[in-house]
């Protein structure tokens, strides 16, 4: 799928079909999180892949807004060491994970991690050591629904000079 068709139609996905997900197309959606720019070169992120359907079970049942997790045979916990821009360089590694699994024909979804309540448990359960800060959670699988949401439209959000200036 070409990168601009890729970014215009990937949506997050919550249900998934009943369908493993090689190692092989998992590794590619993590590296393109690996590659995801950082500030200065930093590259902090870390990924925790679990296939493991009674962990999967378990992390779903921690978060509060996750619980589809359950559903997906993968989910990726996007972690970054604690540098300074560490939620920035993180977020972008989640973006790229995303619009990858979207890419090669996968769905997938953002579940927020860094600063949740049960941040801590998570890092826990994955055997991460404490100095870590969770990014996200990410279940990936084959889409079982198509998603469709309304996006505000370029002119209401584009903005040029000055806030409110609507034409360049």
């Amino acid at each position: 799928m070409d990168a601009m068709q890729a970014l215009i139609t990937r949506r997050c996905v919550r249900r998934f079909q009943l369908k493993p997900v090689t190692s092989d197309l998992v590794e590619q959606v993590v590296d393109a999180g690996r590659l995801a720019p950082t500030a200065r070169n930093v590259q902090p992120c870390e990924f925790v892949v679990v296939t493991d359907a009674g962990r999967r079970s378990e992390i779903a049942e921690i978060t509060d807004h996750g619980k589809f997790i359950d559903e997906a045979p993968v989910c990726i916990v996007v972690l970054s060491k604690p540098t300074k821009y560490y939620l920035e360089d993180g977020s972008a590694a989640v973006t790229n994970l995303l619009n990858a699994a979207h890419a090669i024909g996968l769905g997938a979804c953002w579940v927020a991690g860094d600063k949740k309540p049960y941040a801590e448990q998570i890092l826990n359960l994955c055997g991460v050591p404490q100095e870590m800060r969770l990014i996200a959670l990410v279940p990936v699988g084959y889409p079982d629904e198509i998603p469709t949401v309304e996006k505000r439209e370029l002119s209401d959000v584009i903005n040029w000079e000055t806030y409110g200036h609507k034409t360049p």
